[in-house]
């Protein structure tokens, strides 16, 4: 007699039978792309290849979402010898601080960054620079030769008729949109000039999370330095995709269901929330965001040892954010990545908290698995209960967020102190959850 999957793993399992077709069409797609920044290299030593994009590719399989994906082209130059010119918080992207890159008075070995096509001369007395690497340059230049390294790789045979359209080059943006066909499936890339800096960057502080993760992951992984990328015509800023990459990678060492919390929220997100992508919302790393805070808030293993545990304790910190209507980075402080992108954030609360009442709706993969759904885990007077770290951040804390576990009864940790610590900050809150439910 054949054994019934339960509706959480088989939603989970038709997702996970994707990943290496997934993977494959991403590696078919880089080699499209590789070949062609090869040639932009040759032509132009100052730009560099990355080969190193097994972790974008492990990340392209657990999404479900198709939003474009980032490839950097590492610029070389030498950070070190550069000054980084502070001009202060940015508008833009999930780093906190803009900048020039000045190139000092005297300095040896940057001549090649000091031609006119990407430097600008100073024109400010008794400065400490000559001048400065204009990123707008930078992409002008990069763009003229992505033009030229598509048409020699075509009229040589190096890529496929059809592999590669570079009609969104014209877009005036802070990257260069390229559209890679890989099989049927057609993958947007954003082609990102990137330059590495090692030393320190304000604002970056992930020390105090280091329960969530093995020891000394996070230090490690920031040792590896902060890309600066465009940031608009004279300003760079500094940009943790690749450090919030690494780390997700890191979270392949541990048993549980971690990344496939993230998997399942993301394939709701695309499917039901986004309506087959069709409409704005979250995207995948808004979602990676939740899940690496959720990791932190709750580090034991036993969180993370049950399916619809694990997605529930994403769900509560992405909740809890689409409320009080914030989600700060995780490793800048200061920010919030829920504004500056035209987001819905009513619309997208009320899907998320829909799904977190009765998910059972979203996890039908297909019309034969219809059938009755279970009747509500908690009723709609919870976003008061969700609003409360905007009003005391003290409500940040693991104790909190089993209160809502709690509420969604998923809460099954037996240990005394979460317990105890969870009912304390529940007494809290049990007069504000009684005059809103």
């Amino acid at each position: 007699m054949a054994v019934k999957v339960p509706l959480w793993h088989h939603y989970l399992q038709a997702i996970r039978s994707r990943e290496v077709s997934r993977v494959q069409d991403f590696q078919l797609a880089e080699d499209v792309l590789l070949t062609v920044l090869e040639r932009v290299h040759t032509l132009d030593p100052r730009f560099l290849v990355d080969y190193s994009h097994h972790l974008e590719a492990f990340q392209f399989a657990l999404r479900s979402s198709e939003d474009p994906l980032d490839m950097q082209v590492p610029l070389q130059v030498d950070a070190s010898a550069l000054l980084i010119e502070e001009q202060g918080p940015s508008e833009l992207g999930d780093g906190p601080m803009l900048c020039r890159l000045g190139i000092p008075w005297g300095a040896t070995g940057l001549e090649s960054w000091m031609t006119g096509d990407v430097f600008s001369a100073s024109s400010e007395g008794g400065t400490k620079c000559c001048g400065y690497i204009e990123p707008s340059k930078v992409l002008c230049v990069l763009k003229d030769l992505l033009v030229a390294a598509i048409v020699h790789c075509k009229h040589h045979g190096l890529i496929a008729p059809g592999s590669l359209s570079a009609t969104s080059l014209q877009e005036e943006q802070l990257h260069l949109s390229l559209l890679v066909s890989s099989g049927w499936r057609k993958i947007r890339f954003n082609i990102v000039p990137t330059l590495r800096r090692k030393c320190g960057v304000p604002g970056l502080d992930g020390t105090w999370l280091t329960p969530g993760f093995p020891e000394g992951t996070l230090q490690r992984v920031v040792s590896h330095g902060v890309d600066l990328v465009p940031a608009g015509a004279q300003h760079w800023r500094a940009c943790t995709g690749y450090l919030l990459t690494r780390l997700l990678g890191e979270l392949g060492v541990f048993r549980g269901h971690r990344l496939d919390s993230l998997s399942l929220l993301d394939r709701v997100n695309h499917e039901h929330w986004r309506d087959g992508g069709r409409q704005p919302g979250l995207s995948f790393n808004h979602l990676k965001t939740a899940l690496l805070w959720a990791c932190a808030l709750f580090p034991a293993p036993e969180d993370w040892a049950e399916l619809q545990g694990a997605v529930y304790r994403v769900l509560v910190v992405l909740l809890s954010c689409l409320a009080s209507r914030t989600l700060p980075p995780f490793l800048y402080v200061g920010r919030d990545l829920l504004q500056g992108g035209g987001l819905d954030l009513n619309a997208i609360y009320q899907h998320a908290e829909g799904f977190a009442r009765q998910p059972e709706a979203a996890l039908r993969i297909h019309a034969t698995h219809l059938g009755r759904s279970a009747p509500p885990r908690v009723g709609h007077g919870i976003k008061a209960l969700l609003q409360l770290p905007a009003s005391d951040p003290a409500y940040w804390t693991t104790a909190y967020f089993d209160v809502l576990l709690d509420k969604f009864q998923v809460f099954t940790i037996k240990d005394e102190n979460r317990v105890a610590a969870m009912q304390s900050i529940f007494r809290k809150t049990r007069v504000l959850d009684s005059v809103d439910g």
